[in-house]
């Protein structure tokens, strides 16, 4: 089991602790502003959101208030936790689920400009589970304490 974990928090790292650095640029900035204005504008859910939420039909129109929260919980937390480079493959991909459900439930059939904020968290969330937070983000200091 501790293996599994490492490995799945243990991130790849590029040749340079620089290049690292530019590379989590993206994924602090990004996900800050996720959590900040998109996930804590919504937090707690709102009775607009999980209004919206439910005019997606299918399962959504059922548990309209469980996936309200799930997307600002995965907006708010999963932003943070990739701020901070903890659990940075799990919290992309709760992002990542969220921005797919929100550009192919909310925003398509509408003009791309209005899902740019979307398909931009969900590249920044792409990125974050094949490379996990490089060396700038805790699971680099916890990999490396676990694999002593």
């Amino acid at each position: 089991m501790k293996t599994l974990f490492v490995n799945i928090i243990t991130p790849v790292y590029t040749s340079t602790w620089y290049s690292d650095l530019v590379l989590a640029i993206p994924r602090i900035v990004g996900c800050y502003f996720l959590m900040v204005n998109f996930g804590g504008s919504k937090f707690p859910t709102p009775a607009w959101f999980v209004e919206d939420v439910s005019k997606f039909g299918g399962i959504f129109a059922l548990f309209p208030a469980f996936f309200a929260w799930a997307a600002v919980l995965a907006e708010t937390f999963g932003g943070a936790l990739l701020v901070l480079g903890l659990g940075t493959r799990l919290a992309g991909f709760m992002v990542a689920c969220t921005m797919l459900v929100a550009i192919f439930f909310q925003k398509w059939g509408g003009e791309v400009w209005g899902m740019l904020p979307a398909m931009g968290f969900l590249w920044i969330s792409l990125y974050a589970i094949v490379m996990g937070s490089g060396r700038i983000g805790l699971d680099h200091f916890i990999a490396q304490k676990l694999k002593k």
